[in-house]
């Protein structure tokens, strides 16, 4: 068992990354062309650990390499950064615990190395609780972290969905939809493969969007580079919503991770009613949202952490998660 540790900014792609990623149906921010736009445009980069079982990769690991200062200390965020609330880790489909443990170990001690002599240690963060054990131990200190929200697909059309929430807001939903149909100053789409938006208006877009909201805590992530989504809003299993008015002004936006079994409701942002928006459309999103998972069979749609009571009237259920912290002397 090995493992290399990458930096996708500057390394070429190590050989079978791309049938691994989609041998095991990995999303796409896994691709590793994206995760070196990502790496080369962002404060603090992110590494991809690879691990090998004689010869045939068999495990993965995105981590970010947190530098606030020099000569300030450095640690390392073991998280893919644009999959929030989900493990930062991929493995092989048939591995032991045991085997994944040695992956784990193995991955520490590389990616200490490779972050050099100021590394103070790791934070896992996003791990399940069930899969706490595979990361925790002795002088490893675990603790809660915000939830993430998911919604089961128990329904067969997206009325279903709406029938099973809250009165007050299956009435208010439902007047939502009805408006935003009938606004014939509104263009809607809701496609893969967009050929037709640009990666700066989006990164705009979405500074502007976020900059409205405080930064979750321990937020170590950078912007959303203009690069970054113009290569990821241009792939087949990327699917991009967008809310143009008539005079083609873009208003929103909100990407979607496809996936056969768990598609991701990954970024949105919007206009200020201050600065042109709409009302109710955030709310339309997730009533699309909710429809490609029914019309796809998905077994479930997760829209990230944030905002949980919100999502919790739309019927997500929180589920928990955990941050690990693993000081230097333990990593070896």
């Amino acid at each position: 068992m090995t493992v290399e540790v990458l930096d996708p900014g500057v390394d070429p792609e190590p050989e079978g990354w791309s049938a691994f990623v989609a041998r095991e149906r990995l999303l796409a921010p896994w691709d590793y062309g994206l995760m070196g736009l990502e790496s080369r445009a962002a404060a603090n980069p992110t590494v991809l650990g690879v691990a090998r079982r004689d010869g045939q990769i068999v495990g993965a690991f995105a981590a970010m390499l947190c530098r606030p200062s020099l000569p300030a200390p450095t640690w390392v965020e073991v998280h893919h950064p644009w999959l929030s609330g989900m493990p930062g880790w991929a493995f092989a489909e048939g591995l032991d615990q045991m085997a994944v443990k040695q992956i784990v170990r193995e991955f520490e001690s590389a990616v200490r190395r490779f972050a050099g002599p100021a590394c103070v240690g790791l934070v896992y963060r996003n791990v399940p609780p069930e899969h706490e054990p595979l990361v925790a131990g002795r002088a490893r200190i675990g603790r809660d972290a915000a939830a993430t929200a998911v919604l089961d697909n128990t329904f067969s059309t997206v009325e279903d969905w709406v029938s099973a929430l809250a009165r007050s807001r299956r009435h208010d939903l439902r007047g939502q939809l009805r408006r935003i149909a009938a606004d014939r100053d509104l263009t809607v789409r809701f496609e893969p493969a967009r050929q037709d938006l640009d990666g700066q208006e989006l990164a705009d877009l979405l500074c502007r969007h976020r900059a409205r909201f405080d930064r979750l805590r321990f937020d170590n992530r950078s912007a959303v580079s203009a690069g970054y989504l113009s290569a990821l809003v241009r792939r087949p299993d990327v699917r991009v919503l967008t809310y143009h008015d008539g005079a083609g002004r873009l208003l929103a936006f909100a990407v979607l991770l496809d996936h056969h079994s768990m598609p991701v409701y990954q970024h949105w942002a919007a206009l200020g009613r201050d600065s042109g928006g709409r009302k109710h459309l955030y709310f339309d999103s997730y009533a699309r949202m909710v429809r490609r998972m029914v019309e796809s069979n998905s077994k479930s749609l997760t829209v990230g952490r944030g905002m949980l009571g919100v999502k919790a009237s739309l019927g997500f259920t929180p589920r928990p998660l955990r941050v690990v912290l693993v000081p230097r002397p333990v990593v070896g």
